[in-house]
């Protein structure tokens, strides 16, 4: 949607992901689970909150958007806990149904997933694989870039962007962006340890851990042709406002439960000061 007079675009799912979050964290914080996880009972009422939003945005129709939510609700649940039977069954039901899934999907959904089992990529993937191969070990100057300079990998700025990255600094560009995602992931997810029992933060770093993780995942796994192209983009780096908003917003809400949980120590060093 666009914003009259200001030309900002705003895709109305993104506004879904903080309220999301915030929703499960609140509903986990008024019933944290037993040591055992949650049992099915309660993993039902929270398996509702999820699917609510899913199925709303699944029927704009943005798939990619609500199978984020979808695969973030119940990566907090996983992280949180619960009973490993759960888990289980809800693998056999969704092999079960997968055909049943495939059937319901509209045509360019279905389209996306024969373009990624067939044997030749798409045209989208086969300019990303021959950007990758030509920025070899240390990249390529600008000018010798011939994918981007010469405009053949599509959308470079936005969803293709690690591709270009990857024939601009090669291979070990490519590698120490990887590296700077995986610590950034792992920094949230420790901080399961330093607050184990506050389920506010708990949550929130595990929901925060695991958007960028998915991601992060999705798009580089679309660029190589390991997933099938769907319109997500790569976190903090590719061209773009409302996804990027969106993480800045979800970021100054943890920088905000983090502040208040450590009040006391700042005044406690104040004092010594």
């Amino acid at each position: 949607l666009e914003i009259p007079f200001v030309h900002f675009t705003l895709q109305p799912s993104e506004v879904m992901k903080p309220a999301f979050i915030l929703m499960l964290m609140y509903l986990i914080h008024k019933n944290p689970p037993p040591k055992n996880g949650y049992g099915l009972k309660d993993f039902l009422r929270l398996s509702f909150y999820i699917l609510l939003p899913f199925v709303l945005i699944a029927k704009e129709p943005d798939l990619g958007t609500a199978a984020i939510l979808f695969l973030t609700g119940f990566a907090i649940l996983f992280i949180i806990g619960v009973d490993k039977k759960i888990w289980l069954t809800l693998i056999i039901v969704f092999v079960a149904s997968s055909p049943i899934l495939y059937e319901n999907m509209h045509d360019y959904q279905k389209k996306r997933i024969a373009d990624f089992i067939s044997e030749e990529p798409n045209y989208q993937v086969k300019q990303a694989i021959i950007a990758i191969g030509n920025g070899g070990i240390y990249g390529k100057d600008r000018d010798e870039a011939t994918q981007t300079h010469f405009k053949f990998l599509p959308i470079a700025t936005s969803d293709f962007i690690f591709a270009y990255t990857i024939e601009r600094f090669g291979f070990v560009g490519a590698a120490a962006l990887i590296a700077l995602y995986a610590l950034l992931i792992l920094h949230l997810l420790s901080l399961n340890y330093d607050f184990k029992s506050d389920y506010l933060i708990r949550v929130f770093t595990s929901a925060l851990a695991s958007l960028i993780f998915i991601y992060t995942g999705v798009n580089i796994s679309m660029v190589v042709g390991f997933a099938p192209v769907v319109g997500v983009p790569l976190p903090f780096f590719s061209y773009g406002g409302s996804s990027f908003i969106t993480f800045m917003i979800l970021f100054g809400i943890l920088q905000n439960l983090l502040t208040f949980r450590m009040k006391d120590n700042y005044k406690t060093y104040k004092i010594r000061m």
